[in-house]
């Protein structure tokens, strides 16, 4: 992809649009024909850190607290009472749904659209559900990634009502530029996909984690949807923002929030 104008957010807030099946920022991309574009749907209670945000994106739980999600999903920095999260279930129906409303909003700095695609959303009181860890190293950078949202399942599609998940494989830098040309920052930046196309994360995923097992078998965090071309396009990869390149920024802000 040559130009930002040919790409979309893959979140509904703030003017983008989400992407495909888990990816997020200036391309569109849907979740699967079946759930997150060429996914399925999701236990109850398999990912319990997963949160869906009021704008129209994803997120995850940072801390009890505190949700980790894009910076393109929010307008700004500063006190914000206006996001509901709502956790703790699949069905976002459901009336066990955990619903907590906002009490801050912080940007990543710097954030100009392009690059640095993280916020963090301090909420008023702490949900009583496991965390998601983030990585602070490139070890967990490569392999095969987990993606999850209630983003929609097929491009242009609608936003779902149950929690969706898919797996997507690690995608080099060279081969994500092949694609996306100088709309890519690949110090930023982490790409998953098949070249083939058929599943990825889609518009209203943005925001929400791309996730693998680390060396304990746990859970740990490593990239955020920001964007892509469409959702689930052959030969376009959904791009995600690099959490290891932004562990120490994101825990420095967390702590002052």
């Amino acid at each position: 992809m040559s130009t930002l104008a040919t790409t979309l957010k893959r979140g509904l807030a703030v003017g983008a649009v989400a992407l495909a099946a888990v990816s997020l920022q200036p391309a569109g991309a849907s979740a699967s024909p079946t759930p997150v574009v060429g996914g399925t749907r999701a236990a109850q209670g398999e990912f319990p850190f997963m949160v869906r945000l009021s704008m129209g994106c994803g997120g995850a739980l940072y801390t009890q607290q505190i949700v980790l999600t894009a910076a393109h999903c929010v307008n700004g920095s500063g006190n914000n009472t206006s996001i509901t999260a709502t956790a703790g279930v699949v069905d976002l129906q459901s009336s066990s749904a955990i619903k907590v409303k906002s009490t801050k909003v912080l940007q990543a700095p710097g954030y100009n659209g392009q690059g640095k695609d993280w916020a963090l959303i301090k909420l008023a009181k702490p949900i009583n559900l496991p965390t998601l860890k983030i990585a602070d190293t490139k070890a967990y950078d490569s392999g095969t990634f987990t993606v999850a949202g209630w983003g929609a399942a097929r491009e242009g599609g609608a936003q779902q009502r149950y929690l969706l998940k898919a797996t997507v494989p690690f995608v080099s830098d060279a081969a994500c530029q092949a694609a996306y040309g100088d709309s890519l920052v690949p110090s930023d930046e982490i790409c998953a996909g098949y070249d083939q196309g058929g599943t990825d994360t889609c518009q209203g995923d943005s925001g929400g984690p791309m996730f693998r097992r680390d060396d304990t078998n746990a859970w740990i965090q490593v990239g955020i949807v920001s964007w892509g071309e469409g959702c689930a396009r052959a030969g376009y990869p959904g791009v995600y923002s690099e959490v290891s390149t932004f562990a120490a920024d994101i825990r420095n802000a967390a702590a002052g929030l």
